[in-house]
């Protein structure tokens, strides 16, 4: 004889026998009793995801072209490192770049300043942390995230370059990570720029003589990288490869239009 198990559909699953809840997502919903652990489950950390994304892509869709700059929250502002921050984001500005950063403190508050007071767009997100960071005071739009994922997302879709000054294990993550996308061909014409000649030599160094010896790079791996202590040299860099940008997209646009002439 077939035992014939409980079922129930929710939505495109099928649950059956101690599988099926005792109650209902509608019942759980309206319900006021009980505890609050649904607002930490996994189904709704991903509406919390995709509002992330939509705030921020509402958020940052009618920037100017823009530019993200990464560094240490640990320099001090007397700092030659914070100095170059400013120059950095000075530079930036009058070229008619916005200044992205991660909104907190040390060289993120270095180029948001020097954005800030030559006129340009100077740009916070920061990322909700265990130890409280407060958005520093001279970012103009703001954008709070919970999660890094979506964070670097922002950084990566709304940037033309990224510019590198010393950091940390933060810094370093999210610059091997715009490395991957330009290698990988994730992005392209997007350079990645890294200042303070004196500090990143010993990691191109090690680059060179462990990574690309031993065969886990390639020299045009190696070439993705380069390194300036001058900013207006790093605007530069960007602005060439922005314009490089720019003719291919309206080369593509005439063939296409010419292609469609011709079918036509």
């Amino acid at each position: 004889m077939t035992t014939i198990r409980r079922e129930r559909r929710q939505g495109p699953s099928v649950l059956r026998g101690s599988m099926v809840p005792e109650s209902t997502h509608d019942q759980r919903l309206l319900d006021r009793r009980g505890p609050t652990d649904w607002l930490h489950m996994d189904p709704w950390r991903v509406l919390r995801i995709q509002s992330e994304f939509v705030e921020g892509f509402g958020a940052l869709a009618e920037l100017p072209p823009a530019v993200t700059v990464f560094g240490s929250s640990r320099t001090d502002r007397d700092s030659k490192e914070y100095e170059l921050g400013m120059r950095l984001g000075r530079s930036l500005a009058e070229a008619g770049f916005a200044v992205i950063t991660g909104g907190g403190p040390g060289v993120m508050e270095a180029a948001n300043k020097g954005a800030l007071e030559s006129g340009g767009v100077s740009v916070g997100l920061g990322i909700e942390l265990p130890h409280e960071q407060h958005m520093n005071e001279y970012v103009d739009l703001g954008v709070e995230f919970r999660y890094f994922f979506v964070r670097k997302t922002m950084f990566v879709k709304y940037s033309s370059g990224f510019v590198t000054l010393p950091g940390g294990f933060g810094t370093l993550d999210e610059l091997f990570e715009a490395l991957t996308l330009v290698q990988t061909r994730k992005v392209t014409s997007f350079p990645v720029i890294l200042m303070g000649v004196e500090f990143w030599t010993p990691l191109i160094d090690w680059i060179r003589t462990s990574l690309l010896t031993s065969g886990k790079v390639s020299s045009q791996d190696v070439d993705l990288i380069q390194l300036t202590d001058d900013p207006d040299e790093a605007v530069e860099i960007i602005a060439a490869a922005d314009r490089q940008q720019a003719g291919t997209a309206r080369r593509d646009e005439t063939t296409r239009r010419h292609s469609v002439a011709d079918t036509q």
